[in-house]
């Protein structure tokens, strides 16, 4: 008999078009040796060019994919993805806390904070970005927020070094244990040219550590956050400690970007590559 792979958990909502979401967490899952499993939060209805609509998932519903999932094959880390509203953010806080992911067990928990799609639809409501703040973020063993994301949760402009470090610590001061400040939106947020993609991952202990990549020009990223975010859930899920696993998602999204293709009328998905 085949040895059975850790497991991972994508608490998110899904694309019908294939590119993010939890789909894209369950490809980064398998590419880098883990089971995928799922708690569905919402259903988009959602191809490359945007989002036209979206359907909550009751919340005693999603709690219960969470407490079904951990109590049958249980698991190894966690991550969410679009988690909708403030209601779905208490359900998820309260199932996590039973089952021990997160800050009140041992299960490791990753929170990328979805607030839009990459063509600039909201996924979070307006009340939810204080449970993000209040609930999520001081049970996450790492929190890998886009730049847009820093500027809506902790107020802070990522435009270099320097502010990267300040958004950083911002979030810890919401409770953060560990951060990954993501590079990929800063050529676009200034304006200026960046021939490198760096990755700024702090800790509450004061650590940092850059993770650095060639800037690669290619316009195909859908799912580029969902899948790095999963990686590294993957290797949590593997035992890794945080800054190897930070380094395997590092290592994944760099070739997923530059083998990523083109689908549809808009952004194609990036590709996910074995590791």
């Amino acid at each position: 008999m085949t040895a059975s792979p850790p497991v991972a958990l994508s608490i998110a909502g899904t694309d019908s078009g294939g590119g993010a979401g939890m789909t894209a967490d369950v490809r980064a899952f398998a590419a880098c040796g883990v089971h995928g499993s799922v708690a569905v939060t919402a259903v988009t209805v959602q191809d490359s060019l945007g989002v036209s609509a979206v359907h909550e998932v009751p919340p005693d519903v999603v709690a219960a994919q969470i407490r079904t999932v951990a109590g049958d094959m249980g698991v190894d880390a966690a991550k969410t993805g679009m988690l909708a509203t403030r209601e779905i953010i208490e359900a998820v806080v309260g199932a996590c806390d039973a089952v021990g992911i997160g800050a009140a067990g041992s299960v490791p928990f990753v929170v990328d904070p979805v607030a839009a799609s990459m063509s600039g639809s909201p996924l979070l409501a307006e009340d939810a970005l204080d449970a993000v703040r209040t609930e999520l973020l001081p049970r996450a063993t790492l929190v890998t927020p886009n730049l847009d994301e820093i500027a809506l949760l902790a107020d802070v402009k990522v435009v270099d070094e320097a502010s990267a470090h300040r958004a950083a610590a911002a979030l810890h001061a919401l409770g953060a244990r560990a951060v990954l400040v993501k590079g990929g939106h800063l050529e676009a947020t200034t304006g200026r040219p960046q021939p490198e993609c760096v990755d700024l991952l702090s800790t509450a202990d004061g650590g940092t550590h850059e993770f650095r990549s060639p800037r690669l020009d290619r316009p195909h990223t859908h799912g580029g956050g969902d899948s790095l975010a999963s990686a590294i859930t993957a290797g949590l899920a593997r035992g890794m400690s945080l800054v190897d696993a930070v380094a395997l998602g590092k290592a994944f999204i760099t070739r997923a970007v530059e083998h990523s293709y083109p689908l549809g009328a808009g952004h194609g998905p990036v590709r996910a590559m074995p590791m």
